[in-house]
Formats: C-alpha cells, sequence, structure tokens
C-alpha cells in the first residue's frame, strides 16, 4: 500500500459561523479570492473551493453545504476575521481555482501528494483519513490483496481526480491488473457497482460507509487499502497559508476541530 505524504456543480452557497451554519444565496467567485470591498468597509471574503459530494466531510443538507470541512473552513475565517463563503465545484477543478486565484483555498477532503505539491502548498494535516474498498456482499473479492496480485482483471470505480484514482491508476491500471473507471461523483461510481458495471469502489472509509448504508447489497473490505492525512491546499507562497496554519492549531488545541468531527463521526 501507499502512504503519500501526510496531509481531499453548479451550487454556490454562503456560510456564517454563527451559533450554526446557514447558507444563503450569492457567489463572489468572479472577483478575486479574498479581496475587501473598500468603499463599503466590508470585510474580506476567504472562498472555499470544494466538492460538496463527499459525507460526511461536505455533503448538501437541503439548501446548504454542511459537513466537516464546511464547519472547520467557517471556523478558520471566523477566527480571522473573514466572511465566509464555499463554491461548490468539480473534485479536479478545485486546484485550478485556487491556483488561477478563484478560491482562496481548497478544502474537500484532499490528500497532500508529490503531484499536487508541485502545484500548491498545503497546511498542516487536520483529519486522517482511510481509503477502502466497497465490494457486492457475494464478490470473490475478499480483500484488498485480491486486486493486486498477479493476473487479477478487475473493474475499479474511482472518483476522478481523488487519491483514490491517484493510488488505482498506478497500483492497479499501471501495472496491468485491471480497468479504472473515472466519475465525477462518487456516489455514481458505487451506483455503477451496485448495478454490476464494476467489480469494486475504492474511496474514503467515511462516504464508503455512508453509500454502503444507503445501498442494499454492498459492503466494505475488512482491509484499509491506504492511510492518509487530510489537509488545505493554498496556491503557492499564499500569505494565507501560514495565518490559517496558527488558526488551525489554535482550533485543534481549544477543541473545536475534534468537537466538529465527533459531531459528524461517531466513534466505533
Amino acid at each position: 500500500m501507499k502512504k503519500f505524504l501526510k496531509g481531499i456543480l453548479a451550487t454556490t452557497m454562503v456560510f456564517a459561523m454563527t451559533a450554526a451554519l446557514v447558507g444563503c444565496g450569492g457567489s463572489k467567485a468572479e472577483q478575486p479570492a479574498g479581496d475587501k470591498d473598500a468603499a463599503n468597509g466590508e470585510k474580506e471574503t476567504l472562498i472555499m473551493a470544494t466538492n460538496a459530494e463527499f459525507p460526511p466531510y461536505e455533503y448538501h443538507e437541503g439548501q446548504n453545504i454542511v459537513g466537516i470541512d464546511a464547519e472547520i473552513g467557517a471556523a478558520i475565517a471566523e477566527k480571522l476575521g473573514y466572511n465566509f463563503q464555499i463554491d461548490d465545484m468539480a473534485f479536479d477543478s478545485i486546484i485550478p481555482a485556487v491556483t488561477s486565484g478563484k478560491a482562496s483555498f481548497g478544502m474537500a477532503g484532499m490528500t497532500v501528494t508529490p503531484d499536487r505539491l508541485e502545484s500548491v502548498d498545503f497546511s498542516d494535516s487536520y483529519a486522517t483519513g482511510i481509503q477502502v474498498v466497497i465490494v457486492k456482499e457475494d464478490s470473490t473479492i475478499t480483500s484488498v490483496d485480491d486486486l493486486l496480485k498477479e493476473g487479477a482483471k478487475h473493474s475499479v470505480g474511482v472518483q476522478t481526480g481523488t487519491t483514490g484514482d491517484i493510488y488505482a491508476s498506478d497500483d492497479i491500471e499501471g501495472k496491468g491488473l485491471g480497468t479504472i473507471e473515472r466519475y465525477n461523483k462518487g456516489a455514481d461510481a458505487v451506483q455503477s457497482l451496485a448495478t454490476g458495471k464494476i467489480d469494486c469502489v475504492i474511496i474514503d472509509k467515511e462516504p464508503a460507509k455512508a453509500f454502503v448504508e444507503a445501498n442494499q447489497g454492498l459492503k466494505i473490505l475488512d482491509t484499509e487499502y491506504a492511510v492518509e492525512d487530510y489537509a488545505i491546499c493554498f496556491a503557492k507562497d499564499s500569505e494565507l497559508t501560514e495565518k490559517v496554519n496558527g488558526a488551525l492549531k489554535e482550533l485543534v488545541a481549544d477543541g473545536t476541530v475534534q468537537k466538529i468531527i465527533d459531531k459528524y463521526i461517531k466513534a466505533e
């Protein structure tokens, strides 16, 4: 298994961190991320690029985007004295949005990898993720080793641009051990598995649990595919990196981050 460096379309939501997150309409993606309306003396706005198809880190609940990343991002913005806005987009559009200045940072259950480090900088890690494999309950795939053994020829579903995609492309597709089917949403990959179009799905454990609960006849293999740490991405040499790291350190120390994680991920 691979362990990378420590550290993951149309809807625009605005969140403010009060007693709870409340969504409201409007988008400011057309202006440079973090700009201040000097004429009105308004606070700067931090724009968080995400892909809200990754429960419990970010997902839609009614008209709002909620989840671990949404709440931590809002808490960081509040601590630093910024307004906060979330822009929902395809996962593989997040880094381009950050590097082009359309978003202040990217936060989407994102793992630090060597390829990503060529384009962006990352914060300190704020959560640990585990990549797992979803299969049908009667699948002949009983462990991760079955995907990697000589002669394997399985079809594997992944979400485009995620570390599941990266791992599978290298470990499986690159070594001729199977084919990779890429989907814009993890839910689409799981649906293809449920209907028998593919043999398994590689995805983060937390959304995997939600998908299996919602789809009868599926299960998660006991063996882990990879362990990784999540971090926030920024444009290279952004002054926000140090600021956010400082705020994140304080939010970890005072228990805010753990409280948010515990809200969405119950102890097993």
